[in-house]
């Protein structure tokens, strides 16, 4: 099982979408979560998808028509879909997988950054649905959450550690947070992942595609032969 998060800045680079998508498509993810997103990028074998609402609806002068701040792509059944504290921003959805049913929250922490006062009014809303999400279930938070956990890259003390809290209180694990100049992250609750052994991949390295990496984790279970 492959979960991956990328954000595409806004298809800043259109002229090069079929590389995007040809970026998408080549890391297989079983579990896709694109922000800054864009309906243009339009990605096969993906039979279950739910987004947020198109940003047209808030700012028709600013946005195109097909921006949407998050999109979730996923190749297992998609069995509900959660009202989460921002339509615009976050979206959530329960998703029945090999391992069992894993709610699947993307979104994007901050729309200006970890200085603005959006950063500063999102992230107690996110951490009461990030609570209300794990309470007896298993979540994965993943997006872009313009805070860097291993380095000096872009990070704000407060923000740092209120995530770090959240996930522990939650018995949630951040299986990017080692990752060097790296925003975006996905993070899961660890009794969904027991034994799982985790391997990390990244993509866009030189930032030709966007100005974020992609990454992806791949959960891996070993099955012991008893002979």
């Amino acid at each position: 099982m492959k979960i991956a998060t990328w954000n595409i800045e806004r298809l800043k680079h259109i002229k090069k979408i079929a590389q995007i998508v040809a970026a998408c498509e080549n890391v297989n993810a079983d579990i896709l979560i694109l922000t800054e997103y864009d309906e243009r990028v339009d990605l096969k074998n993906y039979p279950f998808q739910i987004s947020t609402r198109s940003l047209e609806d808030l700012d028709a002068k600013y946005y195109e028509h097909t921006e949407k701040r998050v999109k979730i792509y996923s190749k297992y059944e998609i069995s509900k879909q959660y009202e989460t504290y921002d339509e615009f921003t976050s979206c959530c959805a329960e998703i029945n997988t090999e391992f069992g049913k894993l709610n699947v929250y993307g979104t994007i922490l901050g729309i200006l950054g970890n200085r603005c006062q959006n950063f500063k009014t999102d992230l107690p809303k996110q951490i009461v649905d990030y609570r209300k999400f794990s309470n007896n279930q298993n979540l994965c938070v993943a997006g872009d959450f313009n805070i860097s956990f291993s380095d000096n890259y872009y990070f704000t003390h407060s923000g740092r550690n209120e995530l770090n809290k959240c996930f522990k209180e939650s018995g949630m694990m951040n299986l990017t947070e080692n990752l060097v100049w790296n925003i975006d992250h996905i993070a899961i609750t660890k009794e969904f992942l027991k034994l799982a052994k985790i391997e990390l991949f990244e993509w866009n390295l030189e930032k030709n595609l966007s100005d974020h990496k992609g990454i992806s984790a791949k959960l891996k279970v070993e099955v012991l032969d008893d002979n």
